[in-house]
């Protein structure tokens, strides 16, 4: 079992910045390919960003490229996902989310993942 605990969501302006963490309890983490979706209000929960296991691949949404970077510290059991030049349209419940496979890959679909986190609330103003 891998429990997820996402911080550092809250109130910002456009333009802002923000950095979302993902604490995950569990000494398997480093084997857990992981992802961040958000989910707007009225909308699907949909992925921002996904990493690999080693951090070596990476993958990002056609509307947060060149403004998000997901990270992870396999050390401290963390990712991360920093959130530059925020719009109004980033607001939104952001989850991280853990794949247990232990496939070396990245995944797309919230079906391809085990384990959620309670999710933390974004509000961009404009």
């Amino acid at each position: 079992q891998v429990q997820l605990v996402e911080s550092g969501g809250g109130l910002v302006q456009a333009g802002g910045s923000l950095r979302l963490s993902c604490a995950a309890s569990g000494r398997t983490f480093s084997s857990y390919a992981m992802g961040w979706f958000r989910q707007a209000p009225g909308k699907e929960r949909a992925i921002v960003a996904a990493i690999s296991w080693s951090g070596d691949s990476t993958y990002y949404a056609d509307s947060v490229k060149g403004r998000f970077t997901i990270s992870r510290d396999n050390a401290k059991n963390t990712a991360y996902l920093l959130m530059n030049s925020l719009k109004p349209e980033d607001t939104g419940v952001y989850y991280c989310a853990a794949n247990s496979d232990r496939v070396s890959g990245l995944y797309y679909f919230k079906s391809r993942y085990d384990y959620w986190g309670q999710g933390t609330q974004v509000t961009v103003s404009s």
